[in-house]
């Protein structure tokens, strides 16, 4: 790989031990992917929650750390996705004490490294959003489809020594959706029926997901005629990077790289039509109505502010069932708002948790849902309930409404 002088300098330990790891790290991944060479990144976002970590991982933050100042402190603004334990509710849930304890020394080790605690998924809706053609360095698989799609910008999906690599050094491996090449259409789905809420986007994103099956597959979607909102694309992004590990998705006349088909060299694929049934038989493995419901789950992504809204509206002048736990996740950011503006209390008052700057499956899912008996599990995400299955949990899916309707009723509503 061709190394700036400056990139030579760090890799000979002259600026110090992390920058020296970081760019031995960088040239390696970089190999691997037939990189030539290093990309600046104006921002950088890191995977660190510590059921992910492990006692290694942390080991790893704080050794790092353990540098003088000059030496240790990111090189870029670099943000962090949703912790594992919400400090201020940890014990209600069932999380032990060792659990926080290695939760507050991943917190500790990333603000002496000078990373920004934002905690959240969704900080392309709530903190400096990229803009298109901006070279950034992202973890979360939502966050970068929504960057890469939505807002023209260029990530990989980062794992967290990476993001971390890519944080202390301002750069990261120039390949895949880096580079134009891999950014073109190769496939091309049509669809019929177009999405009405956010849990059938993410219907939607999880079939086109599911299709793809490829990092490296880039589908082009036609058939969509009004411009999603930006909870809609969230959900349906997420799902598709959830179903089928893709990192791009262009829709003709709404992201800002398709205008048309031919923008993207979509005119030349072989066209296939996303039909009713293909999002009927991804939803019928996930259905479950008159099913007792141990916990309902709002979260992956975490919510937005108009989603918290949402949720508050909808359990106005109504209690959950006694036998049913309601979780809702959000970010630090979003919380501080909703707390003003009377969300969280409306939802509190109504017998749900909100918890701040956590989302559900990363904060311990399989040892909180056996610590509260939790096993059939409700959400809106369709991330989520692809997820969950692995973790001890019975998922169902269905509409915000019909979830907070199941919330209270005790049971599934269809």
């Amino acid at each position: 790989m061709k190394l700036t002088d400056e990139e030579e300098a760090m890799l000979a330990g002259a600026m110090g031990e992390p920058r020296r790891w970081a760019v031995d790290h960088m040239m390696k991944v970089g190999r691997m992917f037939d990189a030539q060479d290093l990309v600046p990144v104006s921002q950088a976002h890191m995977m660190a929650d510590p059921e992910s970590l492990g006692e290694a991982g942390v080991a790893l933050l704080e050794r790092l750390a353990s540098h003088d100042e000059a030496e240790r402190r990111v090189a870029v603004p670099m943000l962090t996705d949703p912790r594992g334990v919400d400090l201020n509710h940890y014990r209600p849930l069932g999380q032990t004490e060792a659990m926080a304890d290695l939760e507050r020394r991943t917190i500790a080790a990333c603000e002496r490294l000078g990373i920004l605690m934002t905690d959240t998924c969704i900080n392309y809706q709530t903190i400096m959003p990229p803009l298109a053609g901006d070279h950034v360095a992202y973890g979360d698989t939502g966050v970068v489809i929504y960057s890469n799609s939505v807002l023209g910008a260029r990530s990989n999906f980062e794992g967290g020594p990476s993001a971390l690599a890519a944080g202390l050094t301002g750069r990261t491996p120039r390949y895949g959706l880096h580079l134009d090449a891999h950014r073109r259409a190769t496939r091309r789905y049509v669809v019929r029926s177009e999405p009405r809420e956010l849990t059938e986007w993410g219907v939607l994103g999880a079939v086109v997901g599911r299709l793809c099956g490829s990092y490296w597959e880039v589908p082009v979607i036609e058939g969509i005629s009004r411009v999603p909102t930006s909870d809609e694309m969230k959900h349906f992004g997420a799902a598709m990077a959830s179903w089928g590990s893709t990192p791009l998705f262009h829709i003709v006349g709404v992201t800002p790289e398709a205008p048309t088909l031919a923008a993207v060299d979509g005119e030349g694929l072989a066209a296939v039509e996303v039909t009713d049934d293909d999002l009927t038989d991804l939803r019928s493995a996930f259905g479950g109505a008159g099913d007792a419901v141990d916990v309902v789950v709002f979260a992956a992504p975490q919510l937005s502010l108009v989603e918290m809204q949402m949720v508050a509206d909808r359990l106005a002048g109504q209690r959950v069932h006694q036998d049913t736990s309601l979780v809702v996740c959000t970010s630090p950011g979003v919380y501080a708002d909703a707390t003003r503006m009377g969300h969280v209390a409306r939802i509190e008052a109504a017998g749900g948790t909100v918890l701040s700057g956590t989302c559900f499956y990363q904060q311990y899912a399989r040892e909180i849902g056996e610590a509260n008996g939790w096993r059939r599990l409700l959400s809106n995400s369709a991330k989520i309930v692809n997820i969950l299955g692995g973790y001890g949990y019975e998922p169902a899916l269905a509409s915000m409404d019909a979830c907070v309707a199941s919330a209270v009723a005790g049971r599934i509503v269809a």
